[in-house]
């Protein structure tokens, strides 16, 4: 496999019905050497709201290649931080180890890349008495196993974009513009 630089990809997995479990992470994989080594590196500090944090699945299991996540939505509780450490990153690093196993990402190389991930966890979920961690966890394993290969894969395709371009528009817009 030839030199990882920067390589993008993000998936979304929708939740179980009556759950706040979508997941829609968003990665980054690149050379430790390169620009995405550089904004790992960057990122070792902490901001107020925007817990980061290496990917480990238990103690003393951090994963390979090195991962940093962080979350999109500001942190406002400590539910939500034992969710984003806990279920969430569980999820992550599960999904990351698979990807080696798989092949999805390169065993070989582990240690030349790193990996940015941004998890969507909705805020309402630290407030959910009745949240299901069993769909938190599928909805972020399923969604950063695609995320991965998608990177990996560079897809979609510029050609896959331009073919779709008039077919597929972003939910928000449904009642914004016809194409």
């Amino acid at each position: 496999m030839s030199d990882i630089w920067f390589r993008t990809g993000e998936a979304t997995v929708l939740a179980a019905e009556g759950q706040f479990t979508d997941a829609m992470p968003e990665v980054l994989i690149g050379s430790v050497r390169g620009p995405a080594g550089h904004a790992f590196a960057s990122m070792m500090g902490q901001v107020q709201g925007h817990t980061r944090m290496f990917v480990v699945r238990d103690l003393n299991q951090m994963v390979r290649p090195a991962t940093m996540m962080t979350t999109k939505a500001t942190i406002e509780s400590l539910d939500y931080v034992e969710l984003l450490g806990g279920v969430v990153q569980g999820a992550i690093g599960d999904a990351i180890v698979d990807a080696l196993i798989e092949g999805i990402l390169p065993k070989d190389q582990a240690d030349e890349i790193c990996m940015i991930v941004m998890v969507w966890l909705d805020p309402r979920c630290a407030e959910d008495a009745n949240l299901d961690k069993a769909d938190l966890y599928r909805t972020n394993y399923e969604a950063m196993k695609i995320a991965l290969s998608r990177a990996m894969k560079g897809e979609p395709t510029v050609d896959e974009l331009i073919a779709n371009r008039k077919t597929i528009k972003h939910y928000a817009l449904e009642d914004v513009i016809d194409y």
